[in-house]
């Protein structure tokens, strides 16, 4: 709550609270057992932080509420209300769909994550209906996370089509005989107890009894000792330094508080058992033994046992060919909290490819294509049309943005970065993900081995996907995937992702046996969205400055291969390593030479550079030849060609997974390898040239 707004600098708050959820049972499990059923217990990691948090809160000198039989929400709401009949402003720090119901001309939310504040008209914008709608759209929509049923088939665009023709529930479920659609009426007909059931689990109780009174949460400032004493304990130094100088405390006159670690029901966390063993997962055999109390890694062995058991059948999988069947397969992954999916384009460049498809995998085995642009008569003079029975793409992205950017949804995929840029080019932005690439990358990222899709198939899966060639074919006769037929499309495309997702089942456990979740979530996983903004974003070249390099470095090569000619006696091909070879330690007998396994002299970089520093001329001659050759040749000649025509900017691929050392790559082309500016470079520069690139 606050009593003043300033637009300049956001909101400036006279009263705050902490609401934390008790535990997962709560009065709507009576009104409907399933309730949340779907849910797993949560990581072993996780089970004591519940309580730290709490620790955390009352360290602040925040009030840290909660109540037994109700949500955090339940409470929020009923903090708004008050809130608002005391004539206060009410912020919620939050972007949860199901808070949305609140907002109006004095309740508000905030988004931490997009740094957003969240009013009526973003409300509108983001779902179709004003709050005061939101319970009965949830109610028709249904929410997979908390397992709330909803109406079947009716998902977020039709139920604000609904509610706007009809005004409510109410009146919907009245009249729903006066639908045009069959399907659609008799869906509603047939689910009406679902939706108003639905409707009780999503509305909010604002008014939960005996919750302390507001005065009780006026905002005071910290208490630094409390504060610094917290610190101590979790081996904050550095908070506790800067704590400590903001509150005037001596930091070494407070001593460490004892907190302890809870487990279970102390903890309050979402049904977590007594200890960290009897945390219980639902679902697979996999999970299965993780309850029995076993340890990472008898889940690691377990999953690698299933992966190999469970057979990819590549012939079994769908064609999504209309919206009707793709809002069912967007549903179940919605219903599945995770999905595997693959862009399929026409390039390896994702600033240029045209997106030709999408797969998706809801579980192994489960797994479906969406053509969009495929055409018919590769190689006519024509270039064929559309294959028929296509969803257009820009209906079919629609319908898949809400899914990919669903942060209750985990999206898996192999080498995300790629397919990362592919959907951002179309508007999407991809939240959360893993990448089993990367994955892969943190867990053997020593070794030599693969972390290609292929590769870790073979090694974990004991399958070998169909090869790209042997779909688009190769050399000549290679066809851009949009050409590929959709039956073949269909099994290349599908199996992509439902291997993606067989993956990860079994690397992403892996992380917590081998003790790198930090590296994977802290270091890599981050580095995706950064690395794909820059390739987007690409590097200005000024083509006039490049060629007017160019220009003089041939110059400066042509005069240097005079001087090399003197040197020598005679004229020979410079860039040949035999005749080279033959002049240094054939002809002019210079020491140190040493033959190759084809019987040839060897000139390598470090050979030359030891006889110029033992003051030989002609190999120094060498040396700078070569420098400028390769800077013409690989930079001022080659970089012009990789300027995308649309953006007028090169745009370079960073891999994260390519190096034994950990440390990023780049190609197509390679910005990381550029010579320092040494001597000759500059001598053989325009004098006033500034650079040819810049970010």
């Amino acid at each position: 709550m606050q009593n003043a707004r300033d637009t300049d600098v956001g909101v400036t708050p006279t009263h705050f609270a902490v609401i934390f959820d008790y535990s997962s049972k709560t009065f709507r499990n009576e009104l409907y057992p399933e309730y949340k059923a779907n849910r797993s217990a949560p990581p072993e990691d996780l089970i004591p932080q519940f309580g730290l948090i709490r620790e955390a809160t009352r360290a602040f000198d925040l009030p840290c509420l909660e109540m037994e039989g109700f949500e955090a929400d339940d409470l929020i709401a009923t903090y708004a209300r008050l809130a608002c009949e005391a004539g206060g402003d009410t912020t919620i720090i939050s972007s949860d769909k199901d808070l949305m119901q609140l907002v109006g001309p004095t309740v508000s939310m905030y988004d931490p994550m997009k740094d957003k504040e969240i009013n009526v008209p973003e409300v509108i914008e983001k779902w179709g209906v004003p709050p005061e709608k939101m319970i009965d759209l949830q109610a028709l929509m249904g929410d997979s996370v908390d397992n709330i049923p909803g109406v079947p088939g009716i998902g977020q665009k039709t139920a604000a089509q609904l509610l706007e023709e009809y005004g409510d529930l109410d009146t919907l479920l009245e009249r729903a005989g006066e639908i045009k659609q069959q399907k659609r009426r008799e869906t509603l007909i047939e689910n009406r107890d679902k939706a108003l059931m639905s409707r009780e689990l999503v509305r909010l109780r604002n008014d939960v009894p005996g919750v302390e009174p507001l005065d009780d949460f006026v905002l005071q400032p910290p208490n630094g000792p409390k504060l610094i004493s917290f610190l101590k304990a979790m081996e904050f130094t550095t908070l506790t330094r800067r704590v400590a100088e903001a509150s005037g405390a001596e930091a070494a006159e407070i001593e460490s508080a004892q907190v302890d670690v809870e487990w279970g029901e102390a903890a309050h966390g979402p049904d977590v058992g007594s200890k960290p063993a009897d945390a219980t997962a639902e679902g697979d055999a996999a999970s299965a033994a993780a309850a029995a109390g076993d340890t990472p890694g008898a889940l690691v062995a377990a999953r690698a046992a299933e992966a190999v058991a469970q057979k990819v059948d590549n012939t079994a999988y769908d064609c999504i060919r209309d919206i009707a069947t793709l809002r069912e397969w967007i549903a179940e992954a919605r219903e599945a909290g995770v999905v595997a999916f693959d862009t399929e384009t026409t390039s390896l460049d994702p600033m240029q490819a045209e997106l030709c498809g999408f797969s998706l995998a809801t579980r192994p085995g489960r797994a479906a294509y969406v053509p969009l642009i495929h055409k018919s008569g590769a190689g006519d003079l024509l270039g064929g049309g559309l294959v028929e029975g296509q969803i257009p793409a820009r209906d079919a992205l629609a319908e898949l943005k809400p899914l990919m950017e669903d942060r209750s949804v985990l999206k898996v995929a192999q080498n995300l970065k790629y397919d990362l840029v592919i959907m951002q080019r179309h508007g999407i932005d991809v939240a959360p993900y893993d990448d089993t690439m990367l994955l892969s990358y943190v867990l053997d990222g020593g070794s030599n081995s693969s972390h290609g899709m292929d590769a870790l198939s073979e090694r974990w899966l004991g399958h070998t996907p169909i090869a790209f060639k042997d779909v688009c074919g190769s050399g000549k006769a290679m066809v851009t995937f949009d050409f590929v037929d959709l039956d073949r499309a269909t099994c290349y495309a599908a199996e992509d992702a439902d291997v993606t997702l067989r993956l990860w089942r079994v690397l992403k456990p892996r992380l917590a046996e081998k003790g790198l979740v930090s590296v994977y979530e802290r270091l890599e996983r981050p580095l995706v969205p950064v690395l794909g903004r820059m390739e987007q974003r690409g590097i200005s070249v000024d083509r006039q400055i490049l060629s007017r390099l160019s220009g003089d470095f041939a110059q400066g090569a042509a005069a240097l291969e005079d001087e090399i000619y003197q040197l020598a006696g005679e004229r020979f091909t410079v860039g040949s390593p035999k005749q080279l070879g033959d002049i240094l330690f054939g002809k002019m007998g210079l020491p140190g030479g040493s033959k190759t396994k084809t019987g040839q002299w060897s000139t390598t970089a470090r050979e030359l550079e030891d006889l110029a520093a033992a003051g030989h001329e002609l190999p120094r001659k060498i040396v700078d030849w070569r420098q400028l050759t390769k800077l013409k040749s690989t930079y001022t000649d080659a970089l012009p060609g990789f300027i995308n025509p649309q953006t007028k900017r090169v745009h370079t691929s960073y891999a994260l997974a390519s190096t034994t050392t950990g440390r990023l790559s780049s190609s197509d082309p390679n910005l990381q390898n550029i010579p320092i500016r040494t001597a000759k470079a500059a001598r053989s520069a325009p004098p006033s040239s500034p650079s040819p690139g810049t970010c």
